[in-house]
């Protein structure tokens, strides 16, 4: 990575001054980047958007609940050594034959620096980022397989995200630059619109915006809808042409948003708001 390498964010991403600041922390002192905050607010997006702003390879690790490190590193199959020892093939000769090497591997012995996204890091279990510290911090590791130790040609920028569904470990912290994506405002989010529906009316952003904020505002709310869930609920209104008139409407019938599915996904919380909406409706 070049020292002089930037993040001044892209044309398909608005990035806050703060997380540009983030970024470029990270890059600077070639530590990973922990990225927190709620699901859909683009964290996973911001590792693609600084790859492509930095010309770099993006190299991707989503991580399951029975994800575990070593999988990052390799894996030895020794399944199909067996197998093939048994047929006579003159491949079981060699153990490099049967040693899958994992994103961390291709990530290290890369030609050219890459960015590498850990994606969704609370999903495994707690030993999971403990067991990766060395690596991350060294940049290297050992395969006893072979006898042979992998150490990174060029340092990898390494952006982490986690939902905050588990604490993670003290010295795994310790390592990392840290970021929360704060859920965006108003004026943010209204930009974030227009990247990706640059010809929408202000008047439907105005009313849309207004419905959305007054719904995650709703006290008692078990899942607050998400920047994702919002861009998906502009483009149904736009594909089934709803006017800004029909998000403001007083009839009584109305009690949540048009196409509220994509916003609301859960009983209780369509409940709450019909109730609100209703007592609001009653007290007038």
């Amino acid at each position: 990575m070049q020292a002089s390498q930037r993040f001044e964010g892209s044309d398909n991403y608005v990035a806050t001054a703060d997380l540009k600041l983030a970024v470029n922390a990270a890059l600077t002192l070639g530590r990973p980047l922990l990225i927190k905050g709620e699901p859909g607010t683009g964290k996973t997006m911001l590792a693609e958007e600084v790859a492509a702003a930095l010309d770099m390879p993006l190299m991707q690790w989503h991580v399951k609940s029975t994800t575990k490190a070593q999988q990052g590193l390799y894996e030895y199959d020794a399944v199909s050594r067996l197998r093939d020892s048994q047929l006579g093939d003159e491949r079981v000769r060699d153990i490099h034959n049967y040693i899958v090497k994992g994103v961390l591997w291709q990530a290290f012995t890369a030609p050219e620096p890459v960015v590498l996204l850990i994606d969704e890091i609370d999903k495994a279990d707690i030993e999971f980022p403990n067991d990766l510290l060395r690596e991350l911090d060294r940049m290297e590791f050992y395969v006893y397989e072979t006898r042979e130790m992998v150490v990174a040609k060029h340092r990898p920028l390494v952006i982490i995200t986690s939902n905050n569904e588990k604490e993670l470990p003290d010295a795994f912290l310790r390592r990392c630059f840290f970021h929360y994506i704060k859920f965006p405002d108003r004026e943010t989010m209204a930009d974030i619109v227009k990247v990706h529906f640059p010809a929408l009316k202000q008047d439907l952003l105005a009313a849309a915006l207004q419905s959305f904020y007054q719904l995650r505002d709703v006290a008692g709310i078990k899942k607050k809808p998400s920047t994702s869930e919002f861009l998906d609920w502009l483009k149904l209104l736009l594909a089934e042409d709803i006017p800004a008139e029909a998000l403001r409407s007083q009839d009584a019938k109305a009690v949540v948003p048009p196409l509220a599915g994509a916003l609301l996904k859960n009983e209780q919380d369509v409940h709450l708001f019909e109730r609100l909406v209703y007592m609001s409706r009653t007290n007038r």
